[in-house]
């Protein structure tokens, strides 16, 4: 039962991004969130508020014509009042443009930390392990252009 809940938790953040519903993303998560996609992106994992992560997608997501979050394969250990997840995820990032290449791919597993408060689950570590990225790279900086 509770394994269902933390998985939801986790779907609703994805889900929201894809339809761009920002309160179901910052109800997913803890007040301050451990975030490192140092593994996509370089640079330094940070502790950031929700707040912070929901307004930096917000600025990206909403560029692409679509985007499409497919997450699988999930394992949670459960300890109380906190758990730890492991999961699958393919980003898929769609934005026409003249040179033809319209996707952009991002594929890896997560790990994942979450936090009980009351009978809600709350996410307040995530961690991308890239596995491959595929299609247009350029894709990111054509839509932020």
């Amino acid at each position: 039962m509770e394994a269902q809940k933390i998985i939801e938790t986790l779907q609703s953040i994805f889900i929201g991004a894809d339809q761009h519903n920002w309160d179901q993303i910052l109800n997913a998560f803890a007040e301050k969130v451990h975030l490192d996609y140092t593994s996509l992106s370089g640079g330094e994992a940070e502790d950031l508020p929700a707040t912070t992560i929901v307004n930096n997608w917000k600025n990206f997501l909403p560029r692409f014509k679509a985007t499409h979050h497919q997450l699988g394969n999930f394992m949670i250990k459960e300890d109380g009042s906190t758990a730890k997840a492991f999961f699958y995820g393919t980003a898929t990032h769609y934005f026409p443009n003249p040179s033809g290449r319209h996707i952009w791919t991002v594929t890896g597993t997560y790990d994942a930390r979450l936090e009980k408060h009351g009978e809600v689950w709350k996410v307040n570590y995530l961690r991308l392990n890239l596995h491959y990225v595929d299609g247009n790279t350029d894709l990111p900086n054509l839509v932020m252009g």
